[in-house]
């Protein structure tokens, strides 16, 4: 089955297409892109889950080793296990871009991102059953996890050329949230995970900002219901943001890039309001992505959306 539409799928695939064109990329801008999406990745995890660091805060225990005064030690441990995690994830996908997708792999990612919070169950599958505060879903009985985590590997190697990649990532981050395998960690290790299968297949790490938390844990919300679309959807935009930022900042010629521009002053040479623009963007319409909590888009990409309705209108 298919989550997204076709012109949500082309606009990634061609964006993707564009940066592979690029490549070899220059080292020195990718390894400063990786640290700024590794930041980036880190707090915004963690601050969905309630850590309280900020972004510069988050920067400064990461890059400087600083003690934030007034913050918990657990959200400074919680920052610095990320990034360890991530690091293993970065040196995982450069070694090998096609390697073995595992349930060991799964427990590592979680082993490292909880080892300084909860070093007894780190890694290791919870062995009682648990609730998940204001959600509908009760996780499956502990006995369950083992051989469930053993058929979302087996799912995923079934499925992977048969799903979009970016479809692929999305449904298995909910399937593992969805499972719970572990204590602590859950949200922070699928969010690891779908960025595995993501890298492997060529796109830049993805961010979830905390800023669409809200949206974040709702559309999850539907897809335990069996409404996968609006979470894919939510997926794919913040694959697009990662795009888009790796194109402006790596695309060689001038000519070639994409001019972003907030919705309000696009919808100043155009027929639509900013509030008709921002429906579009947050439907996955109008290809679009989101700086804090602005959308930005382009004259390219308003003018490819009015391209797309007129031809499906004759």
């Amino acid at each position: 089955m298919n989550y997204l539409t076709k012109d949500i799928q082309d606009r990634l695939d061609e964006k993707l297409a564009l940066l592979n064109s690029y490549r070899p990329l220059p080292e020195v801008a990718v390894r400063k892109l990786r640290e700024q999406f590794g930041i980036e990745m880190t707090y915004n995890s963690n601050a969905i889950e309630g850590n309280s660091l900020t972004l510069k805060e988050t920067f400064l225990v990461i890059n400087e080793g600083l003690t934030i005064k007034g913050k918990p030690l657990k959200d400074h441990l919680e920052a610095k296990s990320h990034t360890e995690a991530l690091a293993y994830l970065f040196e995982l996908v450069d070694k090998d871009s096609r390697n073995t997708f595992s349930a060991r792999l799964i427990r590592e990612l979680n082993k490292i991102v909880i080892q300084d919070i909860d070093k007894e169950w780190a890694g290791r599958y919870r062995n009682s059953n648990v609730i998940i505060g204001g959600a509908d879903h009760t996780p499956p009985e502990a006995v369950e996890v083992p051989q469930l985590m053993q058929g979302l590997v087996d799912w995923l190697r079934q499925n992977r050329k048969a799903m979009h990649p970016v479809e692929l990532a999305a449904v298995l981050h909910h399937r593992l949230v969805h499972i719970h395998p572990f204590f602590d960690g859950n949200g922070r290790t699928s969010r690891l995970v779908m960025n595995v299968v993501l890298m492997q297949a060529g796109f830049p790490l993805v961010v979830v900002l905390k800023n669409d938390r809200k949206k974040y844990y709702r559309t999850l919300g539907e897809a335990d219901k069996g409404n996968y679309a609006p979470f894919v959807r939510l997926i794919a935009q913040a694959v697009q943001r990662s795009l888009d930022i790796y194109l402006k900042v790596l695309t060689p010629a001038l000519k070639d890039k994409e001019h972003f521009i907030s919705l309000a002053e696009l919808a100043k040479d155009s027929k639509f309001t900013d509030k008709y623009l921002n429906l579009l963007a947050r439907n996955g319409k109008l290809a679009a992505h989101k700086e804090g909590r602005n959308w930005l888009s382009s004259k390219d990409a308003l003018k490819k959306y009015l391209d797309g309705r007129e031809r499906k209108r004759n």
